[in-house]
């Protein structure tokens, strides 16, 4: 795996530590967030989308990442789209 770290929250204290990575190798976005409260969780799990089961499948989670990281996950996709990162 070929990770390309991006940014980190800039109001990072030191227990916590919103990441944004871009997996070069499988073009993919990485992140790191805090974990869902409990009614954020349920609103994920009980919302219906379009062609999808309702539910968190298996293998897969939800995170938050606050909006100041935005900036980052531009980035983020700049990397993926330019042709130097495949």
């Amino acid at each position: 795996m070929a990770l390309r770290f991006i940014g980190i929250d800039p109001n990072t204290g030191t227990g916590e530590s919103p990441t944004v990575w871009v997996d070069q190798e499988k073009r993919e976005f990485v992140f790191q967030g805090w974990e869902p409260d409990e009614d954020t969780l349920a609103e994920c799990e009980r919302t219906e989308v379009p062609d999808h089961a309702v539910g968190i499948p298996e293998g897969e989670t939800v995170i938050r990442i606050p909006a100041r990281m935005l900036p980052m996950i531009r980035e983020a996709c700049d990397a993926l789209e330019r042709a130097d990162v495949r």
